[in-house]
């Protein structure tokens, strides 16, 4: 609804300007005052326009406010506009029309055309995910929620991807430490996952300990110089073997990746974490993406093979941001190296392949579809480079895509979009976001609780860094059992006539709000230390303190023998002029006020890729409406009018609540 004032007063002040002053602005700034009792909405307008008229601010904002004072039918839901300060335009609303309008869901739209194609996830199909995992795909996955239509909007046609890097060096390295650690042939590796299924255990598991194991293999203390070189070439060949495919090699890494990519999936969707496209590398080398890429890089003159100094044999391209050199003065070393000298390709070539394929620009290339895992309303498919399904969506040709990847790798992220500006394709460019974010931590008490030795100088520190080759980390499903066990321990106590199932489930949507909220509360460029207890935490700024501000509301509800979709209608024919325009009536108009602006902050989150904005404003009206809970005895209220206007306003803070973190990926339980 603020929302909706913001737009229909903006419209209002560009046409009012198009005729006093002949004049438009492309941009028109509004802000919430700081103050309530100087309005709701203000705008500087008046100090943008001051150079260009060479008037003073405060007389444009008085000319101004006059006009749109004197048409003020033009702005239904607007009481006054008012001159404030230098030249401000303070708005204020008619209270008891708003109300109305916000009880009876009346918002903003969000949405538009074209085809939003995220990237989140991303784990390579070699281990177990992680803790550090987990902050990609849950950014990832409530983005996506901000964009997609629903019942509150209608949102743009999105498409959730999940790039499997399953001919990669670390795919290799668990190859490796099969072969060279374990043993195994290619039949004893599928003896392997045929007993894990039959057993129950988790490949992903597995895969974790012996990956921690291989890469302390290849640079195991006291080995000479020529096994270490031995084991670097056998990590080299097992690479390339994987890149060349169709040898057991990489068919011994197909086996393992996709077992391994299942469990992922299952993993995610314990936190509501679902995906539409699994586009793997394998498919990306073999259907020759990569070879069009190429050709075209080629062509347009970014691709070029460095004939001397320490790139020589490679095909490089510039550096993004680096100045042209004269090819005179020598080779440019620091060219970002495409292909390497033994021919195979490098990340970023093949991104760059990825993402032409991202955009329809790749021509003549498309991925096949088949399904490969079932959600309850939808099919994941996955690459295959055999014919496709003839149900199958195609995914490619997006208006604009967002790549949820870890700050760390901006320099490659930087390269992909150079390559596309430099073939001249610089407004997919433009429609390319990185969506990075910073590394995830624990604290050390976090790291003590989990049974790792923390060394007595690190216990000091802020955070203790996650590394899964030493072996050092949480593994997501561990840390999700952990925080569901805490969760239940505290449902047990308070709610024992409830049946063990309930109380699993209460316990479950407690934990993973938790946990989605603590990842999404910071912005994405802050480092996160992880804390079990801070987390859970039913005070300060936390998933559990929100739920269990929905509980409380919805007890009041229950109590009052009524719903809130009841509590909001009976509102409708109601004198609320007096009411809301006291003293005690504007703390009430605060909450409908704060539960108003569900749009605005969704819209500002979209725009900014900030899911953070979101998080802030779920704990912000969680507070106002404990605030109002308290100061406010909606169940002994004896006046029958007041007390339909505070349940009225419990029902709106209810609303949004369930609103704002169902967008956040978090559940409102029945009780805490």
């Amino acid at each position: 609804m603020y929302r909706t004032l913001q737009l229909a007063l903006l419209a209002r002040i560009q046409t009012v300007l198009k005729t006093k002053y002949d004049t438009t602005l492309a941009q028109l700034a509004v802000e919430q005052p700081p103050n309530i009792e100087m309005g709701e909405i203000a705008t500087p307008v008046a100090f943008e326009l001051a150079k260009r008229l060479r008037k003073a601010p405060r007389a444009i904002a008085t000319e101004l406010a006059a006009d749109l004072n004197a048409e003020l039918s033009h702005l239904p839901g607007v009481a006054s506009i008012e001159v404030a300060g230098a030249g401000y335009l303070n708005i204020k609303l008619d209270r008891a029309a708003i109300v109305r309008r916000i009880a009876a869901g009346e918002h903003a739209n969000l949405g538009g055309p074209g085809f939003r194609l995220i990237e989140h996830t991303s784990i390579n199909p070699n281990k177990a995910a992680h803790i550090g995992h987990l902050r990609n795909a849950i950014l990832g996955d409530t983005f996506q929620r901000l964009l997609r239509p629903d019942d509150y909007k209608a949102g743009y046609q999105v498409g959730v991807q999940n790039y499997i890097d399953n001919t990669g060096v670390q795919v290799a390295d668990v190859v490796v430490g099969l072969v060279h650690l374990e043993h195994k042939s290619l039949s004893q590796v599928r003896e392997l996952l045929t007993e894990c299924l039959e057993t129950n255990q988790r490949i992903d598991f597995y895969c974790w300990d012996l990956y921690a194991r291989v890469s302390q293999w290849y640079t195991e203390p006291g080995i000479d110089a020529a096994t270490l070189a031995q084991r670097k070439q056998i990590r080299l060949d097992t690479l390339h073997a994987l890149e060349v495919g169709n040898n057991e090699t990489a068919e011994m890494a197909d086996l393992v990746s996709t077992e391994v990519l299942r469990r992922h999936l299952e993993t995610m969707l314990r936190l509501g974490i679902e995906y539409d496209f699994l586009p793997r590398e394998s498919e990306i080398l073999s259907l020759h993406f990569w070879d069009a890429a190429r050709t075209l890089m080629t062509e347009r003159g970014v691709l070029y093979e460095e004939t001397e100094g320490k790139n020589k044999g490679c095909l490089v391209m510039r550096r993004a941001g680096a100045e042209h050199t004269d090819a005179s003065e020598g080779p440019d070393e620091d060219a970002k190296v495409i292909v390497r000298s033994n021919g195979t390709v490098t990340y970023v070539g093949k991104d760059i392949a990825y993402h032409l394929w991202k955009f329809g620009l790749l021509p003549g290339k498309d991925f096949g579809y088949i399904p490969f895992f079932s959600y309850p309303t939808h099919p994941c498919w996955i690459s295959t480079s055999g014919p496709s399904d003839p149900e199958a969506p195609t995914f490619g040709k997006a208006d604009a895509i967002y790549n949820v990847i870890d700050s760390r790798q901006n320099d490659p992220q930087t390269q992909v979009q150079e390559a596309l500006r430099a073939m001249g394709f610089a407004d997919a460019a433009d429609r390319y976001t990185h969506f990075s974010y910073a590394m995830v931590a624990m604290t050390p008490r976090c790291a003590v609780e989990l049974g790792y030795e923390i060394p007595e100088s690190d216990l000091a520190k802020p955070f203790v860094e996650v590394s899964g080759r030493k072996g050092l980390g949480v593994k997501a499903d561990d840390l999700i059992d952990k925080l569901i066990l805490a969760a239940k321990s505290e449902v047990d106590t308070r709610h024992p006539e409830l049946t063990e199932a309930e109380r699993l489930s209460i316990s479950t949507q407690i934990a993973v709000g938790a946990l989605r909220f603590f990842m999404l509360r910071f912005t994405r460029n802050t480092i996160i230390a992880f804390d079990f207890k801070d987390a859970l935490s039913f005070e300060g700024e936390t998933g559990p303190y929100i739920q269990y501000a929905i509980v409380r509301a919805a007890n009041i509800f229950r109590k009052s023998e009524t719903t809130p979709e009841a509590a909001l209608a009976a509102i409708a024919g109601l004198d609320l002029d007096a009411i809301l325009t006291s003293e005690e009536g504007t703390s009430l108009w605060e909450t409908w006020l704060a539960a108003s602006r569900l749009t605005t902050v969704l819209e500002q989150s979209i725009q900014s890729a900030e899911p953070a904005n979101l998080a802030k404003y779920a704990f912000t009206l969680a507070q106002q409406f404990n605030n109002f809970y308290h100061r406010h005895h909606i169940l002994t209220e004896e006046d029958p009018t007041r007390r339909v206007v505070l349940l009225a306003t419990a029902a709106a803070a209810h609303r949004e609540l369930i609103r704002a973190l169902g967008y956040l990926g978090i559940e409102a339980p029945p009780v805490m």
